[in-house]
This record gives structure tokens, sequence and C-alpha cells, in this order.
């Protein structure tokens, strides 16, 4: 399974969507189930799946599914 192929997964189990929902539009304000507590499963999922742990600061600027890809990409270094 790609890194993508994971982060596409732990989105559609946490937000309750199909991977088809994936896109720019994605966002925190479009999603109905984007809470606190959605977020803290998604933080949750992500950093045991990619074996890290993110800084507060970075968790803050997870408010799409493209920042979350770039965030992981840019500072983490999980290559998709």
């Amino acid at each position: 399974m790609t890194n993508l192929e994971k982060l596409n997964q732990i989105f559609c189990e946490v937000y309750s969507v199909e991977e088809s929902a994936l896109n720019e539009e994605f966002i925190n304000t479009n999603v109905e189930t984007w809470d606190s507590i959605h977020q803290l499963s998604m933080v949750a999922a992500i950093e045991e799946t990619f074996d890290l742990m993110m800084d507060a600061e970075d968790i803050l600027e997870m408010t799409s599914y493209e920042n979350v890809k770039k965030l992981l990409a840019d500072k983490y270094e999980v290559m998709f």
C-alpha cells in the first residue's frame, strides 16, 4: 500500500467518506463531520501509520486534505 493510499484510508475511515471525496474542496469548513474529535482521531491515525509525532502548530494547520498532504510531505518527508 502506498503512502497516499494509507492517508486516503485514514481520511475515509475518520470522516466516513468515499475516496472520491478527497480533493481540494475537502476542507474542515466544508466537511460536516470535521470537528475537533475527528481531527484528533485523524492525527492519531496519521502519527501511528507514519510513525511520527506532530507538533501542536502543525496539527492546527491541518485544515484540509491538501494541507495535510503538503505538511506531511514538506515537514515530515512522507513521500506521496
